[in-house]
């Protein structure tokens, strides 16, 4: 009686399994499906990085973009700078955010002094 139930319940679940369908490897589908559309959250991030001019506020820029991919924050001459990271441009199809696939943006006094790679190298 006892082998009858486990062959009952394997059964059972072979067939709620008999429906299932996996996806592998295409990289190309349009992920508005999934709730991670970085594809469009990256080219928000473009255009919106384009128009920046210094001098804009962190607060005004954390609230058109959102939390950043990565930040820090240090000390450098007694005066404390803020760097955010947001992505612009997809560099690995690995499924994780790097600091290369992001423009950083400096911010000095809760300003905007510069983006992009130079100025965060000539940090």
């Amino acid at each position: 009686m006892h082998a009858f139930i486990k062959l009952v319940a394997a059964v059972a679940v072979i067939s709620s399994l008999s429906g299932c369908v996996v996806a592998v490897g295409n990289d190309d589908f349009d992920d508005d499906d999934d709730g991670n559309n970085w594809r469009k959250t990256q080219q928000y991030n473009q255009n919106y990085v384009s128009a920046l001019k210094t001098g804009t506020d962190i607060g005004a820029v954390r609230q058109n973009l959102g939390t950043p991919a990565f930040s820090e924050s240090f000390n450098k001459q007694g005066e404390t700078v803020e760097v955010l990271f947001y992505r612009t441009h997809h560099s690995h199809s690995d499924g994780m955010t790097s600091k290369d696939e992001c423009t950083a943006l400096i911010f000095k006094r809760g300003l905007l002094v510069g983006w992009g790679d130079k100025a965060y190298q000539n940090l």
